[in-house]
């Protein structure tokens, strides 16, 4: 046996995050601990209840819910707005809390260091009880901050990272940040000790927030880089959108319609495709209506219908930039309403009338 061969390819867990599996070229690195950190508002919460919800109902895996500032009452009632029936996958076995949530005015006393070691035994006796390979930790800030500089929360969260593997699951870890794009966490350390790091950022443009994920890294796997949007839906949860992944799916059109210039239909072999929208932007001076007027007689020339909707000027100067051609009121009819005015082309046998006053 080769060298290679003694260390098999790291496997990836699907998600069932939509859109998030694309991004990651599968899932998550199992039996692995991803850290996913972000501003308030970002969505890691849901996040990481999402990653147990998705598994439990399309993949049969059952997970555990590590709850360090909200209580399971509170979790369960604020992702009911998602079609989690968290209280009935609990009943069922598929689901289990290991709540180390600070109580109402309980006080904390400090004597000797602050170990860590009871809520790993907590957390193993939960992932045995229910045999999940699925665990989620909201949030380490609120642990963290118990421990009094950054040597200590990078060992302590190697501890439980170390921890995990060897109980053979996969984790995901929240963790705050406070800026969209300065540290990658509170303390500075954990995203070197994690071993994948997701960023959720929740950005203001414009009075508007737009959220977008990214991954940071995953060792020894692939990825996509760069942010992703993503938003959430009720009774969804959410939704990332791979913009590498969108593609036309509907049919081009084969007929062609010409653009009202022999050289130009030439160019482009033979006119445009029909039943598209063309753009056609330009500085002032280079005959963007006048093209348009062509276009149009045209079309009139092979009686099909057309109809011109200058949204600037009014009908009659459209029918007077060019004399000689230009629309007569045997041949046309002339709407205007809301700002706008509109020349339409009649063809034999159809009705022009407006829908309002019924000229």
């Amino acid at each position: 046996m080769s060298q290679i061969e003694q260390y098999p390819q790291i496997e990836k867990l699907e998600t069932g995050i939509p859109g998030f599996d694309h991004i990651s070229n599968g899932g998550l690195p199992k039996y692995r601990t991803t850290l996913v950190s972000g501003t308030a508002g970002s969505a890691k919460t849901v996040l990481a209840a999402q990653f147990l919800a998705e598994g439990i109902m399309k993949k049969q895996e059952n997970g555990v819910f590590v709850t360090f500032e909200e209580s399971p009452t509170d979790i369960c009632r604020n992702m009911r707005g998602f079609n989690w029936d968290i209280p009935k996958w609990e009943a069922e076995g598929s689901w289990a809390f290991v709540d180390a949530s600070r109580q109402p005015g309980e006080e904390t006393i400090y004597a000797g260091d602050y170990d860590l070691g009871a809520l790993l035994a907590r957390i193993e006796s939960a992932v045995q009880q229910v045999n999940a390979t699925r665990v989620s930790m909201d949030s380490l800030g609120a642990i963290f901050s118990q421990l009094s500089d950054g040597a200590r929360v990078r060992s302590e969260l190697f501890r439980i990272a170390s921890a995990l593997r060897r109980i053979g699951v996969t984790t995901v870890m929240t963790a705050e940040r406070t800026e969209e794009y300065g540290e990658i966490a509170r303390f500075g350390v954990e995203e070197f000790v994690a071993d994948n790091v997701v960023i959720l950022r929740n950005i203001m443009e414009e009075e508007k927030r737009r959220r977008t994920v990214e991954i940071l890294k995953f060792r020894g796997v692939s990825h996509q880089k760069g942010e992703f949007p993503f938003t959430v839906i009720p009774e969804q949860g959410i939704v990332v959108i791979p913009l590498s992944a969108i593609g036309l799916v509907q049919k081009s059109s084969d007929v062609r319609v010409t653009s009202g210039n022999a050289e130009l239909d030439r160019m482009c072999g033979g006119g445009f495709f029909g039943i598209r929208l063309f753009w056609c932007p330009g500085r002032r001076g280079l005959a963007k209506r006048s093209w348009q007027r062509r276009l149009c007689r045209r079309g009139r020339m092979r009686t099909s219908a057309a109809c011109c909707l200058p949204l600037r000027k009014a009908a009659t100067s459209f029918r007077a930039m060019q004399p000689g051609g230009e629309p007569t009121s045997s041949g046309w009819s002339r709407r205007a309403s809301y700002g706008w005015s509109a020349i339409i082309r009649r063809r034999r046998g159809w009705k022009t009338s407006c829908s309002r006053c019924g000229r």
